[in-house]
């Protein structure tokens, strides 16, 4: 039997999913007396995908695991933080800022982008999303769009960027909840019609386990929920998987389904959709009915945002690419508009032309590869990402 094509943790952390280039540069370094030199590279976007204003920066953890071990200073924005990507003169404002011998560290380059660049744009379209639906369930569906190795890292991606649940076990037990899932078609495919598979799984699945029905298999949507509440004792919701409605309206869908629970005594049961939504879509009906949302693609399959590693000191003096501005820089956010800027000095003082004081943004998380600060756990780092989506809104 053959492996599967998933790099292992063993694989990626000896450098065999690094760009080539990395290793031979290091053998490079070594050979012809640099392997001393140390180093100042920051992490930065130019820009953002889609014309996005902000993002969501995700995957710092995984970063610092990584780097654990290895004699470097690491120094982060906090994971979950909204972060503009320049400032107004159009200096690249960084995420993380690492120091050491580059000959010891630049080999994880590939492995701290694509840890950076992934969950990132992942929580970005998570959180975008959560504030489409003003304030209703959002659940992480879209495991199934992309490659199985990493479902762990896009549903606790998606987690950190605002989603109230997730549907993999893997992701459950990362993000420290547990997932939420409803029946797939095949359950009634295979048992031949509605109630018998409902009442199974009523029967068989652990009373915890919300009862949420899919009830747009065979019939019309009506006869199916009625089938739904009828089947199952404690029916917490019911789901529905067909955003293109058969007669052209899912709103109107939608309404015809809540006027039946409520006209039969079921004003508690929920109404969850879900099938190809995104971010204008969930917008579309936030408003309705519905109390939740299941979001797959969209999110798992966000945009990456697009950061690299450049150097930008090489020992304590500046030095950069073209393009690029040389020097370690201090980024600086205003708790106000979430306007962002840099300075060379680690304790400016910033005024943003809204009036207020800027902040320092980053604090140290490895020194000579030890950890500063503990493992933040991710409801704490979702609640900070949902408090600063709150000042969002108000500033849209």
């Amino acid at each position: 039997m053959g492996r599967l094509f998933s790099a292992s943790e063993a694989e990626i952390r000896d450098g065999l999913t690094a760009d080539v280039y990395f290793p031979r540069t290091k053998r490079i370094l070594e050979e012809r007396g640099h392997a001393s030199t140390e180093v100042w590279a920051e992490f930065t976007a130019g820009g953002l995908p889609r014309g996005w204003p902000w993002a969501v920066f995700c995957g710092l953890e995984e970063v610092v695991r990584l780097l654990e071990g290895m004699p470097v200073d690491l120094y982060a924005v906090p994971e979950g933080t909204v972060f503009r990507p320049r400032s107004r003169n159009s200096v690249r404002v960084p995420v993380a800022n690492i120091h050491g011998r580059y000959a010891q560290f630049g080999v994880a380059e590939t492995s701290i982008l694509g840890m950076l660049c992934q969950p990132t744009g992942v929580a970005t379209a998570a959180a975008r999303t959560k504030l489409a639906a003003r304030g209703k369930n959002v659940t992480a569906f879209g495991n199934r769009r992309m490659h199985p190795a990493i479902s762990g890292v896009l549903d606790r991606s998606a987690f950190i960027g605002g989603c109230d649940a997730v549907s993999s076990r893997i992701g459950g037990d990362f993000v420290g909840v547990e997932p939420l899932g409803t029946t797939p078609h095949a359950l009634m495919l295979i048992m031949g019609d509605n109630r018998s598979a409902f009442r199974a799984f009523d029967e068989i699945i652990e009373p915890e386990v919300p009862r949420i029905m899919l009830i747009d298999t065979f019939s019309d949507e009506r006869d199916g929920v009625m089938d739904a509440v009828r089947a199952v004792g404690d029916l917490r919701g019911v789901r529905l998987d067909t955003p293109s409605s058969r007669r052209g309206n899912f709103k109107e869908l939608i309404d015809e389904i809540r006027w039946e629970l409520d006209m039969n005594g079921h004003g508690h049961v929920g109404i969850m959709v879900s099938g190809g939504l995104d971010e204008r879509s969930v917008a579309d009906l936030a408003g309705t009915c519905v109390t939740g949302f299941g979001v797959g693609t969209s999110i798992s399959n966000a945009p990456t945002v697009d950061f690299s590693m450049d150097i930008v000191e090489r020992d304590g003096a500046a030095i950069s690419k073209r393009g690029k501005f040389g020097g370690r820089k201090h980024p600086y956010r205003c708790p106000e508009c979430f306007e962002a800027d840099v300075s060379l000095e680690p304790d400016a003082e910033i005024a943003c032309p809204c009036g207020a004081a800027m902040e320092p943004m980053e604090r140290q998380v490895l020194r000579a590869g030890k950890r500063v600060l503990p493992k933040t756990p991710e409801t704490e780092i979702r609640a900070y990402v949902l408090s600063q989506l709150g000042r969002l809104q108000d500033l849209l």
